[in-house]
């Protein structure tokens, strides 16, 4: 069976079964908090409500913040174009192609997942290139940073994040490849996460999961956490760093808040400075506390692809399908 990202995020499933809490829904014009815990209210406002920023995007996704320059980049996949945005100059293309002009054997050439590293670096996952790339923004240059596992292609690497240390993890689903799994140019026999260490070697830290996507590190980077956008399985996962042999671990099983009115699977995620996790999931972006607790949800009334924090480190930007949006926190995130 043949599956394809957005038909993920379209795909009804059963009735949203009630939170065992009692819900306090606040609305506004665009949206409906939904909180399940107090503590979400520490977080979000309940007034707060949604500025689009941008749209008419196949699939918004990759959203990363550049403190220097006050700029946002983020990808629009199928498109394969990236964009940046500033509160001065609005909406404009970055990168055309984002990914590799060569198509052939591709459904999504263009890049996917982008971090923003500071001094003129943008690492971007290049699903054409099969490969996770290093870009210096003011020439353009790119430079490959992980091609391969044992002499063989990555399927299309997704989504990536940064240590403070400067090592590397990633996803590397098939969504970029015609047929996915299915694809004659996957060489993989799995769908992997990886670690890149400095010294440019690779290791593989897990191989079981069937469409890692998101991925994201806790504020202490002792915990490693990456999102599986299967409708079979919809489940954010926790990796402990320092147990490398200890098998991940479900922290949320998003099978619960699946329903009709609720499109979208788990993808991109942003951490903030307390360790609460920003999840894209089924209706939007959920709110969890570093203990597992889901305290909450942003409804997005569309599959949500990415998220991160930005400007001041409160506002949280919003990779909305085909829209950019961006809403006002009480927290801050990690820059």
């Amino acid at each position: 069976m043949k599956f394809n990202r957005r038909e993920f995020c379209a795909v009804m499933t059963a009735s949203l079964v009630a939170c065992s809490e009692q819900e306090n829904k606040a609305r506004h014009a665009e949206g409906i908090y939904e909180s399940y815990d107090s503590r979400f209210w520490g977080l979000i406002d309940n007034n707060a409500s949604f500025e689009v920023l941008g749209n008419g995007y196949g699939w918004s996704e990759g959203p990363a913040w550049d403190k220097e320059n006050n700029r946002l980049y983020f990808t629009d996949v199928p498109g394969n174009k990236a964009y940046q945005w500033s509160e001065v100059e609005g909406v404009s293309i970055f990168l055309d192609p984002s990914g590799s002009s060569q198509t052939e054997g591709f459904r999504e050439a263009g890049a996917n997942g982008l971090l923003y590293t500071g001094n003129d670096s943008l690492l971007l996952c290049n699903h054409g290139e099969r490969t996770v790339q290093h870009m210096q923004i003011s020439t353009g240059m790119r430079t490959n940073l992980a091609s391969g596992y044992k002499g063989k292609k990555f399927n299309s690497p997704n989504d990536l994040i940064q240590s403070s240390n400067d090592d590397i993890f990633f996803t590397d689903p098939p969504y970029g490849l015609e047929g996915l799994d299915a694809s004659p140019l996957k060489e993989l026999g799995h769908n992997g996460v990886y670690h890149r260490r400095t010294d440019g070697s690779v290791r593989l830290l897990i191989d079981d999961m069937t469409f890692p996507n998101g991925i994201a590190l806790s504020p202490d980077e002792n915990t490693l956490y990456i999102a599986q956008s299967d409708p079979k399985a919809p489940h954010l996962y926790r990796y402990d760093l320092t147990q490398p042999d200890k098998a991940k671990e479900i922290m949320v099983d998003f099978s619960k808040y699946m329903g009709d009115a609720f499109p979208g699977l788990p993808d991109g995620m942003a951490v903030d400075v307390k360790g609460n996790i920003f999840a894209t999931g089924p209706g939007g972006v959920f709110v969890i506390a570093p203990d597992s607790k889901v305290l909450g949800r942003i409804l997005t009334g569309k599959g949500s692809a990415n998220c991160t924090f930005g400007e001041d480190g409160s506002t949280l930007f919003i990779t909305n399908h085909d829209r950019l949006v961006k809403l006002k926190t009480k927290t801050t995130g990690l820059l």
